[in-house]
């Protein structure tokens, strides 16, 4: 089985915690820096070439999710427990710790989305737009639909938890694939 692709642009090399499970498969290059217990799913795309890209601490980037960042504005910055859902797009935007963006979703430049906010699936958070905590955006463009539930943000943090036991059980000996 082949393993994650790390390449450096530039001479900067991605920084990768010990504990981070990337995926045979996917592709980390450049001013990347991702935080312990992360996850990189198969398939994902980190490209840091023209600017930087910050993945903190327990957070999941789902199969095939493409993240990049702008050279003339901001990074892409991703904070901790976050779940990232399958085939989503994030660029050049900030993602604050304990959000969520549902699968093929797609975060253009300049949004921010607080803590404890959710983006849905198949959403586009057109540039510059802030989706304020607790609320759902949905469609497109994304707009807010309605306010999240308590068993909603309840499962937020379980969602960060069930994927860092789920990498951790790919890297374990027996596992498909080994940890970086």
């Amino acid at each position: 089985m082949a393993d994650a692709l790390i390449l450096p642009h530039h001479g900067r090399m991605p920084v990768v915690a010990p504990s981070v499970f990337l995926a045979p498969t996917s592709i980390v290059i450049g001013d990347v820096e991702i935080g312990a217990d992360s996850g990189i799913w198969f398939g994902s795309v980190l490209r840091g070439d023209v600017n930087e890209i910050r993945i903190g601490a327990r957070t999941n980037i789902q199969d095939g999710t493409i993240i990049h960042v702008a050279s003339r504005g901001q990074g892409t910055y991703v904070g901790d427990d976050v779940t990232v859902g399958h085939a989503a797009v994030l660029h050049a935007c900030t993602v604050e710790s304990s959000a969520f963006i549902g699968m093929k979703a797609c975060v253009m430049d300049d949004v921010v989305v607080e803590t404890q906010a959710m983006v849905a699936a198949g959403a586009l958070v057109t540039p510059g737009k802030r989706v304020p905590r607790g609320q759902l955006w949905a469609g497109s463009p994304a707009r807010h639909l309605r306010d999240l539930t308590e068993e909603e943000l309840a499962f937020f943090p379980v969602s960060a938890a069930h994927y860092v036991e789920l990498a951790r059980s790919y890297a374990a000996p027996g596992g498909t694939a080994a940890a970086r």
